[in-house]
């Protein structure tokens, strides 16, 4: 069971949905990152897409990770420290990544405001 299925609280739709308000995103965590999908079920989906925002300081922890697939996103407001496969890059608002997901990464937000991103992952991760 993914982590948009166990947060999707039984709610299954047999047509897919179309248009999504803001509070019709799924949280799939807390404490100092913030990802918000787009959509409940992603199992039969070929892509997800993440409102993300990292708290000053926050990040997805001190070990890499990696995963089958793509990734890639664009940073709207604050700069976010991006680690993949060795190479470090801290960027900013318009700056953007993309890359092969079973690199080993990392993100974190070493500035001292809110990070937002948007960001999309082929296959679906979470």
């Amino acid at each position: 069971m993914s982590l948009g299925e166990f947060f999707a609280d039984g709610v299954h739709q047999a047509d897919r949905q179309i248009f999504f308000a803001a509070r019709d995103l799924v949280e799939l965590s807390d404490g100092g990152v913030s990802y918000r999908q787009v959509g409940r079920d992603l199992s039969n989906r070929a892509i997800q897409l993440l409102h993300e925002r990292y708290a000053p300081g926050a990040g997805t922890g001190r070990h890499e990770f990696s995963h089958d697939g793509e990734e890639c996103g664009i940073i709207l407001r604050g700069e976010l420290t991006i680690v993949v496969d060795g190479e470090k890059a801290v960027l900013g608002p318009g700056d953007a990544y993309s890359f092969e997901s079973s690199k080993p990464h990392t993100f974190k937000n070493d500035g001292p405001v809110e990070c937002e991103v948007i960001s999309a992952c082929t296959p679906p991760t979470f």
